[in-house]
């Protein structure tokens, strides 16, 4: 019975806990906790805004871009041009720069699309820009989905900024989708632009509100199930239960003219039910797993079978408590007298 509850739930309950996982899995990318701050000439927004960003909670990145710059390959003036910008901020890591630069504010990091419009193949060389600054290749940038709006990108870190130079676009994720709207107006807010007309602010809030309508509508229904099939476990386990206490009354009547306690009666009831209910929840969890793992269905995960486990296992000791309550009230000379 209770090998049938846990196949039943997992593969039913836990298949779309499991397809839940992969759909909030991509909705909670990067990409959708991001917040685009695009900022016109004029508009007056500087890199000293990125200190203001560090004392904002609920921010889990955060850079600044300068205006585009063409350059071209350094050995190939003629060549095809690419934008660089110069970028601020202190968690570059992610995007594969190391926290210690060599020549800090001299190198770029290109991206893998702009090496290949650059001739660049194995990222070796240099770029010249058209305003006739010149900056080094030191390596290879690891693009996510939230910067691809800049691509083919060229970026040249600038570990210390005065806190002057004028930003283009400000780009920051949330720690979570539900912090999109929050996170976005207290970024405009701190922001510090001369002329608030020329900002454009993009947010990904529509897919934050799309995940909350999902996570919703297919945990309520994953809840109701789960709720369903533990309640007609736990009244199985108990007609069973008082079934099999109404048979051996006479065993629980001698136990009890033996000198056995009321305690140790719904002790040893527990005992034997729980002993049962965990090698029926360990059973029908690795059934259940393969039979996932055949099919091709996502499992729904250590967290949620170990839930699954111990709701069962707790469902059919209280379902048990009721009839082991009974049988310990059996009174030895009734259970024990020969009609």
């Amino acid at each position: 019975m209770v090998v049938g509850t846990i196949l039943t739930v997992m593969l039913t309950t836990g298949r779309t806990v499991g397809a839940e996982q992969q759909v909030l899995g991509s909705i909670d990318s990067a990409g959708t906790r991001s917040i685009t701050v695009r900022a016109e000439a004029g508009a007056g927004v500087t890199s000293s805004v990125m200190d203001r960003l560090a004392g904002i909670e609920g921010i889990e990145w955060a850079a600044g871009f300068s205006q585009a710059v063409d350059a071209t390959n350094s050995a190939v003036p003629d060549g095809v041009k690419v934008p660089v910008r110069l970028a601020f901020g202190s968690q570059f890591e992610r995007l594969g720069v190391p926290s210690r630069i060599a020549v800090p504010g001299s190198t770029a990091w290109v991206s893998a699309a702009a090496l290949e419009q650059l001739g660049m193949p194995d990222g070796v060389g240099g770029v010249a820009l058209t305003n006739g600054a010149a900056y080094g290749v030191a390596g290879i940038l690891d693009v996510p989905d939230f910067l691809r709006g800049l691509e083919p990108a060229v970026f040249v870190p600038q570990p210390t900024p005065s806190g002057d130079e004028v930003l283009s676009v400000v780009i920051v994720i949330a720690d979570s989708p539900q912090l999109v709207a929050p996170v976005s107006d207290a970024v405009v807010s701190v922001l510090g632009a001369d002329d608030p007309t020329k900002i454009t602010v993009q947010t990904s809030e529509a897919l934050a509100h799309l995940r909350g309508l999902i996570e919703g509508q297919l945990g309520s229904f994953s809840r109701g199930l789960v709720v369903a099939l533990l309640g007609l476990t736990g009244m199985l386990v108990a007609v069973l239960l008082y079934s099999l206490v109404m048979m051996r009354r006479k065993d629980f009547g001698r136990r009890r003219a033996l000198g056995a306690t009321r305690g140790l009666i719904i002790g040893l009831l527990l005992a034997q039910t729980g002993m049962l209910a965990l090698t029926g929840i360990l059973v029908g969890s690795v059934l259940s797993g393969v039979m996932l793992f055949a099919s091709g269905d996502p499992w729904p995960g250590l967290a949620f079978t170990a839930a699954l486990g111990i709701l069962t296992l707790i469902t059919a000791l209280l379902a048990a408590l009721v009839p082991a309550t009974i049988a310990s009230r059996r009174e030895p000379i009734r259970e024990l007298r020969v009609p």
